[in-house]
């Protein structure tokens, strides 16, 4: 049964692999989109139903671009569609978030200290989450609200917040920016499948049988468009996070979400403003600086204690670990050559949280995380970072030993 664990690290590897690969693919051509679209230039001689035009230098070659609001006299013969890139983008990220978090939920998606529950009950509420986030963005869109772009934008802001809080109180830290993340995804390639594409089609169907495209199919797009322009640079973010505890692992990580998404609209509206040739407000990156000051505090703030803890309690899996016969050899393992860093306050020098935020101090701890440390320290070299601590190579063999053994059931 351990091949299994190997075997699952490695689809994780690729599938993350694979997800980073669709996302600069969309995220690449979002962002191109949005600079030629706001460069623009309105010039004499343009074609009928022409609203600007770009020329630009790529590669050693010239292009020259114009853009219809609506759609040209007549249809061209080959019609590029930018679509699956968000497709693909969105399905990878689902894998990733599959193979991750629902396969190794009693470890990444559950904290029984915020909510214990079953992990069929969090894979539940997870899938929910996004679906129902959708359909109430989508509502507000089509409501009356929808009408005025930017208070919908704001109440859209208060939505994100509530679902930053929300996720925090059912999830552990690292899975609720990481679905934080998924939520807004889904919203933006949900705007591609669901509202963008479909109204293109409805406006290609019509050139083709010789009707006038209404442009209200534009105007929506555009609309829902714009959202996705705002929600990019926060969704990198908290699809990154995983790999920095002081952002997700803190007592006030939903203040900090809130905040990364006002960053997101500074750090866009100088790329904005900017490709539309509406001069460079560098005002946006001294308040984006101030916002990230205000995080990197917030991330340090002492917690304020509300009561006794609850006592640890170790889960059927985790006692099987501890039974082992092996436990307490490798407890003095990684007591003596990981707990150093891996701890609430680790002691090696420049380390001040611990990585990933893996505590290898208790009984518990050390069972709870067995697979990673047979995956990292055991199987592969990874750590100690440069074996630093001297991990010796009967010490890692001891590690490969206890966690196969386990699972096995020997």
């Amino acid at each position: 049964m351990y091949e299994y664990a190997i075997a699952w690290e490695w689809l994780n590897f690729a599938v993350r692999w694979l997800h980073v690969i669709t996302a600069i693919a969309w995220i690449g051509s979002s962002f191109y989109f949005i600079a030629l679209d706001l460069g623009l230039v309105k010039r004499p001689g343009l074609p009928v139903g022409a609203y600007g035009e770009e020329w630009q230098v790529h590669g050693g070659g010239f292009y020259h671009i114009q853009k219809y609001l609506v759609a040209p006299a007549s249809m061209p013969e080959h019609l590029t569609w930018f679509k699956w890139e968000s497709y693909a983008t969105w399905l990878s990220g689902f894998a990733l978030l599959a193979v991750v978090y629902y396969g190794g939920a009693d470890l990444f998606l559950i904290d029984r200290t915020v909510l214990d529950i079953e992990p069929w009950q969090a894979i539940g509420l997870s899938l929910a989450s996004l679906a129902v986030g959708w359909i109430l963005y989508d509502l507000l869109c089509k409501s009356p609200l929808g009408r005025n772009t930017w208070g919908l934008m704001a109440i859209l802001y208060v939505v994100l917040i509530a679902m930053a809080w929300g996720y925090t109180q059912v999830f552990t830290g690292r899975a609720a920016f990481l679905h934080l993340g998924a939520f807004t995804a889904t919203i933006m390639s949900a705007n591609v499948f669901f509202i963008i594409i479909p109204n293109q089609k409805i406006v290609v169907a019509d050139l083709i049988a010789g009707r006038t495209p209404d442009p209200k199919y534009g105007v929506i797009a555009k609309q829902r468009s714009l959202h996705n322009n705002y929600l990019t640079l926060p969704v990198i973010f908290f699809m990154l996070s995983n790999h920095y505890p002081l952002a997700f692992a803190t007592e006030f990580n939903w203040i900090i979400a809130a905040l990364v998404f006002l960053m997101g609209v500074t750090i866009r509206h100088w790329f904005n403003t900017t490709h539309a040739r509406k001069g460079k407000p560098t005002w946006t990156w001294l308040v984006t600086v101030l916002i990230f000051i205000v995080i990197m505090w917030l991330s340090t703030v002492p917690k304020v204690l509300t009561g006794e803890e609850e006592q640890a309690r170790l889960s059927t899996r985790e006692q099987t670990f501890v039974a082992n016969g092996h436990f307490e050899a490798v407890r003095d393992v990684v007591q003596g050559r990981c707990s150093m860093c891996h701890a609430a306050e680790p002691v090696w020098e420049g380390i001040a949280r611990a990585p990933k935020n893996v505590k290898l101090e208790t009984d518990g701890e050390i069972a709870a995380h067995a697979r990673e440390i047979y995956l990292q320290a055991g199987r592969s070299h990874a750590m100690p970072p440069g074996n630093i601590t001297d991990l010796s190579p009967d010490e890692r063999k001891l590690l490969v030993a206890w966690y196969e053994t386990t699972v096995e059931g020997k």
